[in-house]
């Protein structure tokens, strides 16, 4: 397997991964971040599980299991906005809450531009994060993405307007 350090990996979805799905998907907490408004069903992620082995260059985007080393799956990363013309994609990464902390988002992120740049030939990944998550600005942070923009009131949150920082990382 490629895409594994010691610790953590990345697999593709499998038909199993329908309760891990609907909880990721279903944790209203961060429901704000990918604008969702409403629960998923059961039926609704079968059917997306059973379009997730489509290519990339079809469907445009991509999601992988983030596995650790028990082979729990304990969050998810996705390549969306896909474009082969332009060599780029849009990023997304979650961790369940009780998996945070323990280093797979660094490793997952790690091991995800490495396949962009390897595998898809990127030239550029981008993401969105919101101002108050500083685990995740750090995260990206860290892996060499720089900020290049700042999007004021972006989200509208139960607590009022939050802002949302625009990160790049550009291979060289």
């Amino acid at each position: 397997m490629f895409l594994k350090t010691d610790h953590t990996y990345l697999r593709a979805l499998e038909p199993t991964d329908l309760d891990f799905l609907f909880n990721l998907e279903n944790d209203t907490s961060v429901w704000h971040v990918g604008n969702t408004l409403a629960p998923y069903s059961r039926h609704v992620l079968e059917q997306y599980l059973e379009n997730a082995a489509l290519d990339i260059y079809t469907v445009k985007q991509l999601r992988l299991v983030i596995c650790n080393a028990a082979h729990e799956a304990v969050g998810a990363v996705d390549l969306y906005d896909f474009d082969p013309m332009h060599r780029r994609a849009g990023i997304g990464i979650m961790v369940m809450a009780e998996h945070r902390g323990n280093g797979h988002a660094k490793e997952a992120l790690h091991l995800l531009l490495g396949y962009c740049q390897r595998k898809l030939q990127l030239h550029q990944v981008y993401c969105s994060v919101t101002a108050s998550n500083l685990p995740s600005i750090n995260l990206f942070t860290q892996a060499s993405f720089q900020q290049i923009g700042l999007r004021k009131d972006w989200l509208k949150t139960v607590d009022g307007w939050e802002d949302v920082v625009e990160f790049q990382h550009l291979y060289l």
